[in-house]
């Protein structure tokens, strides 16, 4: 049994705070938060199957990622060109990724879960290159964008997750283009692989839809606040990259605890 694990009448209540909580992370530290959402369905909100946690939490970042994405438009801040070669690419690298993730041991599947956990704790704590803003998207960026869209796309699909700390520094190198840009342009990226994610879970019934819009629900006022909260902690961006990864390293050492108990 997960000791996190809460009752069924107040699953729905659960779900919202914890897409709150998602939201929010992803708001102040740019990045990461979408991977919290597996665990969070699985030992919070308490969903057992782990590839109808994958499937629900495909659909729950897809949705938040689209609506995300809107402010991000408004401000300038997506390179369109880029978003449509990158996404393109994705999607394929997405079905073909979910497709092998629905054939995977679910315990097998959160065990590599967890070691991709500790690996994007890590990215984050890498410094990111810069590039000057408003560069134009030479011809040759294309094969870049196809290329890095489609691995990017395919761990997307295969883990369930919205993979912005792969296609962030993805579009950084293959655009080129700067963070604030690559952040921005992602969101479509995200949006469109969790989608594909999704859809092909949908098909065997493995979504929860109810969980879904919960989780959305709450990630839409968890946005607004951690974006809020950015702008005030602007100058401790570091501090607060270094203290989520710790988090997300802790979450993935449960992780592995409880599925090699399990076997």
């Amino acid at each position: 049994m997960d000791i996190f694990a809460m009752p069924s009448l107040t699953q729905g209540v659960v779900a919202a705070l914890c897409g709150g909580f998602v939201s929010f992370s992803l708001g102040l530290v740019g990045g990461g938060g979408s991977i919290l959402a597996v665990p969070l369905i699985l030992y919070v909100v308490g969903l057992k199957d782990p590839h109808l946690v994958i499937g629900t939490s495909a659909l729950a970042v897809a949705t938040n990622a689209y609506i995300n994405l809107i402010p991000h438009a408004r401000a300038g801040r997506v390179r369109w060109r880029a978003a449509f070669s990158f996404a393109a690419s994705g999607v394929i690298g997405a079905a073909i990724g979910s497709s092998i993730g629905k054939l995977v041991d679910g315990h097998s599947l959160l065990i590599y879960f967890a070691l991709l956990m500790c690996f994007v704790a890590f990215l984050m704590l890498r410094p990111k290159a810069a590039h000057a803003p408003g560069q134009t998207l030479s011809p040759g960026a294309h094969p870049r964008l196809w290329g890095t869209g489609l691995g990017a796309g395919g761990l997307s699909g295969f883990f369930g997750i919205g993979g912005g700390f792969l296609i962030v520094p993805g579009l950084m190198f293959a655009g080129p283009m700067p963070i604030a840009e690559a952040i921005g342009t992602s969101l479509f990226a995200v949006g469109s692989f969790g989608l594909t994610t999704a859809i092909n879970y949908a098909l065997t019934s493995q979504v929860d839809w109810t969980i879904a819009i919960e989780f959305v629900a709450g990630g839409v006022i968890g946005g607004w606040l951690g974006a809020r909260a950015a702008g005030h902690l602007a100058n401790k961006r570091g501090a607060l990259n270094r203290i989520f990864a710790g988090m997300i390293v802790l979450v993935a050492l449960y992780m592995l605890y409880q599925s090699l108990h399990a076997r």
